[in-house]
């Protein structure tokens, strides 16, 4: 058991601290966007519809591979690339869903 002097120093020292008060600490989600957010906002946009290109493109090409490599009667190497390919895809269109979580 505990000596209670021990204690009381213990909680003495804890009261004399600066910040032991959690209810004035800030609330940073109550100000407003930072200046420049909207550029920042429609950088994103355009980074986010040029990789979605990219993914559309992506899968256009494994496909067109693999049709090349079946009239050949060659087969099942480029399921490999488009399992990839589904992967970029998969996390570019969850990429803010992902980013939210880990915020």
């Amino acid at each position: 058991m505990p000596d209670l002097q021990v204690l009381h120093v213990l909680s003495s020292f804890a009261d004399s601290l600066p910040y032991t008060d959690l209810a004035q600490v800030p609330d940073p989600k109550g100000g407003g966007n930072p200046p420049g957010w909207e550029k920042l906002v429609r950088v994103l946009r355009w980074v986010f519809r040029g990789v979605t290109l990219l993914c559309v493109v992506g899968i256009l090409v494994v496909a067109g591979r693999m049709a090349i490599a079946h009239s050949r009667g060659e087969g099942r190497e480029h399921l490999r690339g488009l399992g990839i390919v589904m992967g970029a895809c998969v996390l570019a269109g969850s990429a803010s869903g992902i980013v939210s979580a880990l915020i």
